[in-house]
């Protein structure tokens, strides 16, 4: 059987999982946030998304220590269910973290028009009216390549790099928070909602799932720990994640929102960098915070592009898919195939250009949840303890929860047209490499 090098700690495990879930969204989108929150509305749907979640992430530490499978989700739900439902279970997941792959090419464009306006030339086409421009293009195809060839090296680099990069995030991070706290006023915050409370709680916690995707990648390296790794550590890391990046995400809006009046800041591009600029006067710490934002760019592409090769390695080896994809590369242990493909996918979705970015957070919030889902299912049937049953159960109704709010008209940003047919595109793809294999 195909096996990966084995070559990870702790630290690269929290790193891949919080550097999974923390990318440009915090700069590239918080316009969006505030417009559907309001401050405190996206700060507690933000730190309700990360609290609840917290039984989901315990189920994975659960799991893991069981069965450290890259498959993950198809793993765990093969368990108790027919080896069809777990293989459609991990491909749904894998959505979640392949479709972050073109959205992080697509946003290293936009950072950097930004900050090089030049950029912004030689347009090739539009989608859906928004135009594709030549410079940007070949950026997020130079990032691609590199980052397939980092990982086509080792788990040791692509580790490394992520150490290194999630350092530096967490150190701007802090020094965003005090220059905020001495430069900004309360009065900035009013009116602390987008909409009326409630709702401005549930517009964005829909959206919570896709940006803290990425706790969930532990299990998907699981096999790559170095030998005598503590097998209660996965859960450690896990948690670590999950809380230090809802953490994130709270303290950067209310940052944003204390140094700046926010509804200033809608429908600006970077309202982050924008918000800092104005309330500190500063210029210099507008381009560190689009500069550190590209650091982040590159982790959360990094992170969901080894959670995505491993889950493909995976189904290749279950033979769920071709076996082609779990071709192992003899002197690094890397799943070549996989990566490749994983790469592929990447540059065709980047062809779609700025369109991608907030249609996609949809169509990742749900894939997310629905692994989640799965996940806490598997484990409420197999698990004979009283007390870790109503742990998943409580993992259970909270995936539940986000699913149906995606999914049922009745709630306020559920799936449109578009959505739908780009989930039921995805789906067919994946019976058809499942029954072609």
């Amino acid at each position: 059987m195909p096996t990966l090098a084995r070559k990870l700690s702790r630290w690269n495990y929290f790193a891949l999982g919080f550097g999974t879930m923390i990318g440009t969204g915090w700069v590239v989108l918080m316009d969006d946030w505030l417009g559907r929150g309001g401050p405190l509305g996206a700060m507690l749907g933000f730190a309700l998304g990360g609290i609840l979640l917290l039984p989901v992430g315990y189920t994975y530490g659960q799991w893991v220590r069981r069965l450290p499978d890259a498959a993950g989700e198809a793993a765990y739900t093969a368990e108790v269910f027919p080896p069809f439902v777990g293989y459609l279970t991990g491909w749904i997941m894998l959505l979640a973290y392949l479709i972050v792959c073109p959205w992080e090419a697509v946003a290293v464009g936009k950072l950097a028009a930004y900050l090089f306006p030049q950029l912004d030339a030689i347009e090739l086409y539009r989608v859906a009216g928004v135009p594709v421009f030549l410079p940007r293009l070949l950026l997020g195809l130079l990032l691609t390549l590199f980052l397939g060839y980092l990982n086509y090296r080792g788990i040791r680099a692509s580790a490394t790099f992520q150490n290194w990069a999630t350092s530096a995030v967490l150190l701007v991070f802090f020094v965003m928070v005090v220059i905020s706290g001495r430069s900004g006023a309360p009065a900035h915050l009013q009116p602390l909602f987008s909409h009326a409370p409630l709702v401005s709680v549930l517009l964005t916690l829909q959206i919570v799932p896709y940006f803290v995707t990425g706790f969930e990648s532990v299990p998907k390296v699981a096999e790559e720990a170095h030998p005598g790794f503590p097998s209660g550590d996965f859960f450690k890391a896990i948690a670590m994640a999950l809380l230090v990046g809802a953490g994130f995400y709270v303290f950067v809006i209310g940052a944003v929102s204390y140094i700046a009046p926010w509804q200033g800041l809608l429908g600006q591009r970077f309202a982050t960098a924008i918000a800092f600029e104005q309330g500190a006067h500063s210029v210099a710490i507008a381009r560190v915070i689009l500069a550190i934002s590209l650091v982040g760019l590159l982790q959360v592409f990094n992170g969901n592009f080894v959670a995505a090769t491993r889950l493909l390695f995976a189904y290749g080896r279950r033979r769920t898919i071709s076996p082609v994809f779990a071709k192992v590369q003899p002197t690094y242990q890397t799943p070549t195939a996989a990566i490749l493909a994983a790469s592929v996918a990447t540059l065709a979705g980047l062809l779609l250009g700025d369109a991608l970015l907030v249609p996609v957070t949809e169509v990742g919030s749900m894939a997310s949840a629905f692994g989640w889902l799965a996940t806490c299912l598997s484990f409420y049937m197999v698990e004979r303890s009283v007390l870790l049953r109503l742990t998943a159960a409580l993992g259970m109704a909270v995936s539940l929860l986000l699913v149906l709010m995606k999914l049922l008209p009745i709630f306020p940003g559920h799936f449109s047209l578009a959505e739908w047919i780009a989930l039921g595109i995805w789906l067919a793809i994946g019976l058809l490499l499942h029954y072609r294999s």
